[in-house]
């Protein structure tokens, strides 16, 4: 590789990054709005969060790790500890840190994989007997 194809990369880089970061920040700002009229239960698992939880906040996710690669784990675990939907915490911060993955929009797949498939969590609720 010469100098200019190595450069030309590192801009190509740099502008998937400030794009994405850009993206993400509003797709967050949008999705503030959202979530105070969105109250997620305590205890509640992967998929009954993302019944939830709008597409813009996955979409934002996403955004975040294809911008910011690895980096993306800390800040979607501040996010969306803050958005308070630490169910989705674990996987987003996992997805961020294996290489090769942030092409691929986890969240998103999943949220629509919850919907489509109609996807439940099938945790026993405190104070529910299995076998009523």
């Amino acid at each position: 590789m010469n100098a200019d194809t190595i450069r030309t990369i590192g801009l190509i880089l740099v502008a998937v990054a400030l794009i994405g970061g850009l993206l993400a920040t509003l797709a967050l700002i949008l999705a503030a709005h959202q979530l105070r009229k969105i109250e997620v239960p305590a205890g509640a698992g992967f998929a009954e969060t993302l019944h939830y939880t709008p597409l813009t906040v996955v979409i934002a996710v996403d955004l975040l790790d294809l911008a910011f690669d690895f980096l993306a784990a800390p800040i979607a675990w501040v996010i969306l500890d803050k958005l308070g939907l630490q169910s989705l915490r674990s996987v987003a911060s996992i997805e961020a840190l294996i290489p090769g993955t942030q092409l691929i929009p986890t969240l998103t797949l999943a949220w629509i994989a919850v919907r489509l498939f109609d996807v439940h969590d099938h945790r026993i609720k405190p104070g529910k007997n299995t076998w009523s």
